[in-house]
């Protein structure tokens, strides 16, 4: 070690001892604090109430010892509290079963309101109010009282649970309700037997939500109790979409200026209801100045600090705050502490200066009449409490006296079991604030009423609250209504239950308010937020077609399935009209009349030929090839009927495979007569004899090699991916088009493109023969029937694609149905035309002599 180090720490241990041998006793700094009401007891017990809420400013000089503190604003419900725990003190010294033989004593100090001045008098109950000489040891000794009851509010707690904490002397409260409390790490000395605002704050934010009110204001007081409960309320408000439109703060103390812009706050706002974590004696502060303002019409919330107050509702002379609702501590009754509470001699024992003030207060009188120009009263001394009706006299607290009274009995039966109590209890045992706390922790009894008392992990009581409704009572007089339970104990949704009792709400109207920044949604629409503002402001968009939304307020519109659509209020899907050309329907009607017309006309002309058979003009036309000709054209009508109806799987493959067989079989016969007719002028040039070529039986086999091609073509279609019935959704919104799909597009415009290459190939050979001798015109009406067929599919090719719909069906039907119809005319009138009307043409002498004449 460096020398120097050793020197250092040599001179410590030196100056230590010589002040531990100087400093032998312990000295308390500052004036010694009196408790104004004490009674000696086997076991002290301490108590923190606010006899007084404010207190004169001073300023310092710092040239003297400040002044103690003048407390002024005398409150009778602090001195209703402090009489619930002298009952339940009295009560418990004269019970034979509740620590026999053991007195309770108790010292109660006055706080004042004052933060600093009650973390004072809760160390004077912990400590001595001797101010020197005692020996140091005796700093040591066990506390004055073996726990405190109080105080009333949770900011006071707070400071005084830090300082207690670390002695482990229990502080149990009665009306301290901050969420903050709870922390066992902070505050692990800490009990109360009222419910935390954990529980408060989350049930008025499903209050406010059950009644529809999604845009809310928010005041609170400017401490623990308001700020930590407002922040859990805005928490859990948020989570059930309800907006704050403002959250604003203040404090009794504060300058009316303050207060001037929260209202100033409310006045410009939308939202008309109010939700308010406010001690009573703020409240009476912000409803002073309200009162000037006629700040009428808003719905006011409010908590257990003030709804069920009657002298907060005897203050509210504007009405300002009628049809409030709220949440409140269950109804409770204590016998004979009303009849205790009002016998107010017994504290005259205690503080006489005290108990003066409290008299004179009371009766509204003076013990020493001043020389003011007041009209006073002099106080007797005599005065009957019978006679007075005020804030003392009122029990509407008695469950907030009941919280006391519980408290008291608490430290009682933990008393009761650590000292072993039977007939008798073990005075001898030395008390231990641990031990105490402990067993207050695990305290589980129950009252004489029948109230079950015990605390969870956290120090704190089951949750249960009543909610109240201020209802108009007779002669002004504001009634405090039960309109329903919450029990937090209970599962969610059977935690809050309204009774079916009509609430009566702000300016005495029966009608629920209304306050939201936007007015709902209906169905058929959904919200869309406004730029800036809150999630709670927004407007109302018509969901986009094919999109519904069937409840209010929805965010996002659903797309309706594939097959179904929304109506036209967007509120409901529909499904889709399946589309296809059907025989109701007058287009399929048509066509279906077109078809039969063209086979009946085909029939007739096949009648009359077979009637002309052996005539030569028959005869030199190629009958055999006339009537096959005659009967594909039939069948090219029929095919067209398979396209009408709704599509199947077997009629999507029938109606392009016979479409294309049968066509490929009148191109065929067209062709195999055109080859005919230009090979017979060939073959009588000299030296040729094609005409073996072109016999009947060649003829018969170029037809049916011509089919056997589109077969094979169909066949393979059919095999590798056939046509089947499909739904498209997509041709029109709300309509679903049946149709067949062609399932390998390949195989459609190859059966397609041979009847073209066919017919263009039949085209061309008859475009060769055209000046042929005029008699023997076949080549003629070919040529122009191949001429209608060509244009007649050219043109179909484009409005097929871009038909939609059925009418691309139609578009087909019709395509086959004129290419038939030009066939049919071309070929076949103008013969039955010579063989009708014209029978001196129908003769072998007339067709070979115009031949010879050329």
């Amino acid at each position: 070690m460096h020398p120097l180090h050793g020197w250092a720490l040599l001179h410590l241990l030196l100056v230590a001892t010589f002040t531990q041998a100087e400093e032998q006793v312990c000295t308390q700094r500052g004036d010694p604090e009196n408790p104004q009401l004490v009674k000696n007891g086997d076991i002290m017990l301490g108590g923190l109430f606010s006899f007084h809420t404010n207190w004169k400013e001073r300023e310092n000089t710092y040239m003297e010892k400040p002044l103690r503190l003048q407390c002024t604003s005398l409150n009778f419900r602090e001195f209703q509290m402090a009489q619930a725990m002298l009952f339940a003190i009295e009560e418990i010294n004269n019970s034979s079963d509740l620590l026999p033989g053991i007195s309770l004593g108790y010292k109660i100090y006055d706080t004042c309101g004052s933060i600093a001045r009650s973390v004072r008098v809760a160390l004077s109950l912990v400590n001595s109010n001797e101010m020197a000489a005692s020996p140091a040891e005796e700093c040591t000794r066990p506390a004055q009282v073996q726990a405190i009851m109080g105080e009333t509010s949770s900011s006071p707690c707070t400071a005084i649970a830090t300082v207690m904490g670390p002695f482990h002397i229990p502080l149990i409260s009665h009306f301290a309700t901050c969420a903050c409390l709870s922390d066992k790490i902070k505050y692990p000395s800490f009990l109360r037997t009222i419910p935390s605002d954990y529980y408060q704050s989350r049930a008025l934010a499903h209050l406010v939500k059950h009644f529809g009110w999604t845009w809310v204001g928010a005041v609170r007081s400017n401490e623990d109790y308001g700020n930590n409960g407002m922040a859990t309320f805005i928490e859990t408000a948020q989570h059930l979409g309800i907006c704050v439109e403002y959250s604003v703060s203040f404090f009794r103390t504060d300058p009316s200026d303050k207060i001037q812009k929260i209202i100033d706050i409310i006045k410009a706002s939308t939202s008309k209801v109010i939700v308010t974590f406010l001690s009573h004696m703020d409240l009476d502060v912000l409803l002073h100045e309200l009162s000037g303002h006629n700040l009428t019409g808003y719905q006011w919330v409010g908590t257990e600090a003030w709804i069920s107050d009657s002298q907060t509702a005897e203050g509210d002379i504007n009405h300002i705050l009628d049809g409030a609702i709220g949440l409140s501590i269950p109804q409770a009754h204590v016998t004979g502490l009303r009849e205790f509470m009002l016998d107010v001699r017994p504290l005259n024992s205690s503080n006489a200066d005290l108990f003066s003030e409290f008299w004179e207060a009371l009766f509204s009188c003076k013990f020493r009449l001043s020389k003011s120009t007041e009209i006073q009263r002099e106080c007797t001394g005599e005065e009957d409490i019978n006679g007075v009706e005020n804030s003392f006299t009122d029990m509407s607290l008695m469950p907030i006296f009941n919280n006391v009274y519980k408290g008291v009995y608490a430290v009682a039966h933990a008393l009761h079991n650590i000292l072993g109590c039977n007939k008798t209890c073990d005075k001898n045992k030395q008390l231990d604030p641990i031990t105490i706390l402990q067993h207050i922790q695990r305290s589980n009894f129950t009252t004489k009423e029948g109230d079950r008392v015990f605390f969870n992990k956290n120090g704190d009581p089951a949750a249960k609250y009543e909610i109240i409704n201020w209802q108009p009572g007779e002669n002004g007089i504001v009634n405090f209504v039960t309109v329903g339970l919450y029990d937090a104990t209970l599962p969610a949704n059977k935690q809050m239950n309204l009774q079916n009792k009509s609430i009566i709400w702000t300016q005495n109207s029966p009608e629920v308010p209304v306050s939201v920044c936007s007015e709902t949604c209906p169905p058929g629409t959904r919200k869309v937020l406004q730029k800036g503002k809150p999630v709670c402001c927004y407007d109302c968009m018509s969901c986009a077609e094919g999109e519904m939304s069937n409840s209010t307020d929805a965010v996002t519109c659903v797309r309706c399935p594939p097959e179904s659509w929304s109506n036209d209020r967007r509120d409901v899907c529909i499904k889709k009209e399946a589309e296809f050309l059907s025989y109701d329907e007058i287009m399929g009607i048509l066509l279906t009349a077109a078809s039969l017309f063209g086979t009946c006309i085909t029939s007739f002309v096949a009648f009359i030929f077979y009637r002309h058979r052996k005539t030569p003009l028959v005869r030199a036309n190629n009958s055999e090839l006339s009537f096959l000709l005659l009967f594909s054209l039939t069948l090219c009508f029929l095919c067209s009927l398979t396209f009408i109806g709704r599509p199947s799987d077997w009629s999507c493959m029938l109606r392009h495979t016979a479409f294309g067989i049968t066509f490929v079989l009148c191109i065929s016969c067209v062709l195999g007569k055109t080859m005919v007719v230009l090979m017979a002028f060939k073959a009588t040039l000299p030296g040729r004899n094609v005409m073996k070529w072109f016999g009947p039986t060649q003829q018969r086999l170029s037809v049916m090699s011509f089919t056997l091609v589109q077969v094979i073509i169909c066949i393979l279609w059919l095999t590798i991916s056939p046509p089947f019935p499909s739904k498209n959704i997509k041709a029109y919104k709300d309509k679903i088009i049946l149709e067949c799909a062609l399932g390998s597009a390949v195989g459609f415009w190859a059966v397609l493109g041979y009847i073209g290459l066919l017919a263009m190939l039949c085209f061309i050979c008859a475009f060769l023969a055209r000046k042929l001798p005029d008699n023997f015109n076949e080549a003629k009406f070919i040529t122009f029937s191949m001429l209608i067929f060509c244009a007649v599919w050219i043109t179909f090719i484009p409005a097929y694609v871009s038909s939609p719909g059925k009418f691309s069906v139609a578009v087909e039907i019709f395509a086959i149905l004129a290419s038939t119809f030009g066939l049919l005319i071309c070929i076949f009138i103008p013969k039955c035309y010579v063989m009708l009307l014209k029978p001196d043409r129908n003769t072998k002498k007339h067709i070979m002599g115009k031949g010879a004449a050329k």
